[in-house]
């Protein structure tokens, strides 16, 4: 009864050593920062030109397997056996698949493209503020000038209306 019950659950003894992430040679800090976005740019355009590629592959296979140049072809196709047809039906599956996934990949790679435009444009984040606190700057001006003459017109015509009831109350005041 003091056995230690026997699973096939496997338990690691160490931890894998496997490198997931490959940093490049050369830090990022010693990188000039003109080197370092030609090679994010780089990298992006690689990563587009390789989904392209198996688009036009995916295209170029789909239609040769549909294609029906001539009357030799339209003799093959009646001699296929189930097994022929089956076999570039899959094909032109899988190549369907593929350029499903590569269009995805395209979407993914532009919306990240378009993230990264509005998220770091800081000069037309900039001019974008500067222009909206110009406008509110100029707005402001454009108030406290209002409010000061609305406030000189209202100071004017309490003086003007107190001048006349108080000289009014003192001849009321005067005669009782």
């Amino acid at each position: 009864m003091s056995d230690v019950p026997q699973t096939d659950v496997s338990r690691p003894s160490a931890l894998p050593t496997a490198k997931l992430l490959q940093r490049p040679t050369q830090p990022l800090v010693d990188q000039n920062s003109n080197e370092y976005l030609d090679a994010i740019e780089e990298e992006w355009n690689k990563k587009v030109d390789v989904e392209i590629e198996t688009l036009v592959d995916g295209m170029t296979d789909l239609v040769s397997l549909a294609s029906l140049a001539d009357t030799r072809t339209v003799n093959q196709i009646e001699d296929k056996d189930k097994f022929r047809i089956a076999q570039e039906a899959f094909q032109a599956q899988c190549r369907a698949e593929s350029m499903i996934r590569a269009a995805h990949s395209l979407m993914s790679t532009i919306h990240s493209m378009k993230l990264l435009l509005l998220l770091s444009d800081e000069t037309q984040i900039a001019k974008r503020r500067d222009a909206e606190l110009r406008v509110v700057q100029a707005e402001k001006s454009e108030a406290q000038t209002n409010v000061a003459a609305l406030l000189d017109e209202l100071l004017s015509s309490r003086t003007d209306d107190g001048s006349s009831e108080g000289s009014g109350r003192a001849d009321h005041m005067q005669t009782t």
